[in-house]
């Protein structure tokens, strides 16, 4: 099971990294009208909330800096950020950083079964292909995003 995971987690993140990486400067911090956050906020989020589904951040994991919590997490907008926000270019390259350090996970660690199912999900494979499923709905997200704006802008 673990390879499979793998394998769609590599596909999926390899297909985000090339949407953001293709991104027309200047864009990623416009917020269109009829949606809650840029395209800069849904990168950090799936970072963000990849590694609390992956490796338990920000209690369990201390490779991203705290302040990503009060920047990323659900409920969270650009437009209340406050103190030094990641670039970008930062974030991809923390993003193609966690995909190595998730294929490096044991295979035995996704039949563990989690202490409390987490949406529906009970062990920790399960919680990884939700991780996997989370990220794809925020790529169409910025693909949808990029749309309106580069319409807007002509």
């Amino acid at each position: 099971m673990s390879e499979l995971l793998f394998k769609h987690y590599e596909l999926a993140r390899d297909r985000f990294v090339k949407s953001v990486d293709a991104l027309d400067e200047g864009i990623a911090d416009v917020q269109p009208e009829g949606f809650n956050n840029t395209i800069h906020w849904h990168v950090g989020h799936v970072l963000t909330v990849a590694e609390q589904f992956m490796f338990g951040f920000p209690k369990k994991s201390t490779q991203l800096p705290a302040n990503y919590m009060e920047l990323f997490a659900s409920g969270t907008r650009p437009a209340a950020w406050q103190g030094e926000v990641p670039s970008v270019q930062e974030l991809i390259v923390q993003l193609q950083e966690q995909v190595s350090r998730i294929k490096e996970i044991p295979a035995e660690s996704f039949n563990q079964r989690l202490k409390n199912p987490f949406l529906g999900q009970e062990t920790f494979g399960e919680l990884t292909n939700f991780a996997i499923f989370h990220e794809s709905i925020h790529l169409g997200q910025i693909q949808a995003m990029k749309r309106v704006i580069n319409g807007a802008v002509k």
